[in-house]
């Protein structure tokens, strides 16, 4: 009995691992078929043991009864909507505004492309994914938990031995172009509607009162911020995208240090240049002031 109990962990722990290999880092050290031995063993094990069954195992990621709805969800920290700019003029004569505002003759600013998906939050407790909510009026969204945990991409728990007490992380859940295109392959074959865009199957899956519907749908998570946290320090954009990945939770790797207007357009044009050829839909490119200090100034 100790021995199973010991074998349930270390699956746990080794499952957990590959998943973040895989989905998070791009670096897979196990074939698939060597990981489903794997989950096939602990799903074995848990089913001697049911009582030792955890909500972190990465057996239970699908497991909740259909919702008879979304019960709201209060952010701790708003999530704000973005301003628009138009054109590479507006770009620079935000970084213009930005300088005049803080007093600064100099801002580095992170650029990242802006994802066409749903935006939403995760909260962590003690490492353990405890709670997941769309961005809703910014204020209020809707708890969507049992669907988040369906996303291979979000740990269960996070993968640190010493993790934050509090952790709210922010990001876009999306589903890539070419898996958007053989969801809709299939659904012609089998004379169903088609999803008019990504961003509507996104949309649309996260908010299925079925989680085991959500889970047959290829979604996918890029974490971009941080609500509140207790537990870890992080004090600019470039550290947050450092160190999400840390700790298990995928960001998107395309980003670029600006350090003056002109390389805010320089970046916005490269974006337009080859936003085609991503993997995924994109809305126009985000600018961050680095120092989370001077962006609460």
């Amino acid at each position: 009995m100790a021995d199973d109990r010991l074998e349930i962990e270390q699956l746990r722990r080794e499952l957990a691992r590959h998943i973040i290999n895989y989905h998070v880092l791009d670096r897979p050290a196990i074939s698939d078929a060597e990981y489903d031995s794997l989950y096939a063993r602990l799903v074995e094990l848990e089913r001697l043991h049911p009582e030792w069954v955890a909500t972190d195992s990465p057996t239970q990621r699908v497991g909740a009864t259909p919702a008879k709805d979304f019960p709201p969800v209060a952010h701790r920290v708003p999530m704000l909507s973005l301003a628009n700019a138009y054109s590479e003029d507006e770009l620079r004569d935000f970084d213009r505004r930005m300088r005049d505002l803080l007093g600064q003759d100099a801002i580095v600013y992170v650029a990242e492309p802006k994802l066409d998906g749903l935006s939403v939050e995760l909260v962590y407790e003690n490492g353990l994914f405890v709670r997941g909510s769309t961005r809703g009026d910014g204020a209020t969204g809707e708890d969507v938990t049992a669907n988040l945990r369906t996303i291979r991409s979000i740990p269960l728990r996070l993968g640190v031995d010493a993790p934050p007490a509090l952790l709210e992380v922010r990001g876009e859940v999306y589903i890539e172009t070419q898996a958007f295109r053989s969801v809709n392959e299939r659904r012609a074959a089998d004379g169903l509607p088609l999803f008019a865009n990504p961003r509507n199957l996104a949309a649309g899956s996260l908010r299925q009162l079925d989680p085991r519907v959500t889970a047959e749908r290829p979604l996918r998570m890029a974490c971009y911020d941080i609500g509140t946290a207790d537990g870890i320090t992080i004090s600019t954009q470039r550290e947050l995208l450092a160190a999400l990945p840390r700790l298990g939770l995928p960001v998107n790797p395309l980003f670029a240090v600006c350090e003056d207007g002109d390389d805010i357009a320089a970046f916005y044009c490269r974006m337009q240049d080859e936003r085609e050829g991503l993997p995924y839909e994109t809305d126009g490119v985000v600018i961050k002031i680095d120092r989370f200090d001077r962006r609460s100034q």
